[in-house]
């Protein structure tokens, strides 16, 4: 019985261990896309357009993001990325 339960514990910390692993092309997407994303946001800021509306928009996705990415969860990540690029762009109008 304590056999079956250290099997158990030792694959369930693999499987753990495993899932956070950011190799995959979605992961590398994700980091990638907000990277830029912050770039183009300072650049923004640093431009003056840091007072509106669509400015903290896409701080805000930018913000969720990353959680998104903590928690690897890939493709909400990368969607939230391509918002916050389009609210940045539209917030330099």
């Amino acid at each position: 019985m304590r056999t079956k339960m250290l099997i158990v514990s030792l694959f369930t910390f693999l499987m753990v261990g495993c899932a956070g692993t950011p190799n995959t092309s979605l992961a590398m997407q994700c980091e990638n896309g907000l990277n830029i994303a912050y770039k183009e946001l300072d650049y923004a800021k640093t431009n003056g357009f840091d007072g509106t509306v669509e400015y903290t928009k896409a701080a805000s996705l930018l913000g969720a993001a990353k959680i998104q990415q903590q928690f690897g969860k890939y493709p909400n990540c990368i969607d939230k990325v391509e918002r916050a690029r389009e609210y940045i762009k539209a917030s330099q109008r």
